[in-house]
């Protein structure tokens, strides 16, 4: 029944639901929550909620689906990053705007493609994990750079794209986390079926808000225990078993 939300955004919660999900954690069997930043700010933020309770486990860096940061402000986050090595767990949330770029066209994608890159060398420097943000037509480019970078401990959260993708990933042994919506998506249901068990973790990517069966409901690490029945079912192997190799993966993978 242990779980490990591989992918929340803790520091964006209320005060109050930070506390109800950390209260609830052993309730819930949650053993720990990787929380990953949106920038400094937020990076501060969460390496703070880390010395509070050791459960938290930080990544630190840029997410790609916010307004172009200046060159003062990446270098300022790699300075603090640095400093700040050997309390993070991974660098993240990294990648590129695929949804920003649906609503604006006319981005400067090779701006954040260079910024990716920065990230991913001082992951290759640090020997930590890239927990990556890249759907659909960014999924190829990310993979191209994690090759470029030898980068081979990779996290794709929340992953979308084609079989030829999905395909590529998993022969290069890159992991892939699910989310409640494998519930109710067929989308996601296929990705599980296809992508092998030995690579994937579970996520919520709290506070972000479901549907089907959680629609209306807060984004809480117990939706979880929902996603991985789905994955048993969808993979047609015992449950006990799942829940065990979702564990052991993450714990692996994360060094916790």
């Amino acid at each position: 029944m242990r779980i490990i939300d591989s992918h929340i955004h803790l520091d964006r919660y209320e005060e109050s639901e930070q506390k109800q999900i950390l209260t609830d954690m052993d309730k819930v069997h949650v053993e720990s929550l990787l929380t990953v930043s949106m920038n400094l700010t937020s990076s501060i933020n969460n390496y703070q909620l880390s010395r509070k309770d050791s459960r938290i486990k930080p990544a630190f860096g840029f997410h790609p689906e916010q307004p172009l940061p200046s060159n003062e402000e990446v270098d300022e986050l790699l300075n603090w990053i640095r400093v700040h090595v050997h309390n993070m767990f991974a660098i993240g949330e990294v990648g590129l705007p695929y949804y920003l770029r649906q609503e604006n066209p006319d981005i400067d994608h090779s701006a954040y493609i260079e910024i990716l890159e920065r990230f991913l060398a001082l992951a290759k420097e640090v020997e930590k994990p890239v927990i990556l943000h890249a759907v659909h037509d960014d999924a190829p480019i990310v993979c191209d750079l994690l090759e470029k970078h030898q980068i081979t401990k990779a996290h794709f959260h929340w992953f979308k794209g084609d079989i030829r993708t999905i395909e590529r990933m998993a022969e290069k042994g890159y992991s892939i986390s699910i989310t409640p919506d494998v519930c109710y998506e067929r989308e996601i249901q296929e990705l599980v079926s296809a992508y092998p068990l030995k690579l994937m973790m579970i996520e919520t990517d709290g506070p972000w808000p479901f549907e089907g069966v959680f629609k209306g409901k807060w984004t809480h690490p117990g939706m979880m225990h929902d996603s991985v029945r789905q994955i048993a079912s969808v993979k047609r192997l015992p449950i006990e078993d799942v829940y065990e190799i979702l564990y052991q993966n993450t714990k692996d993978f994360y060094h916790l």
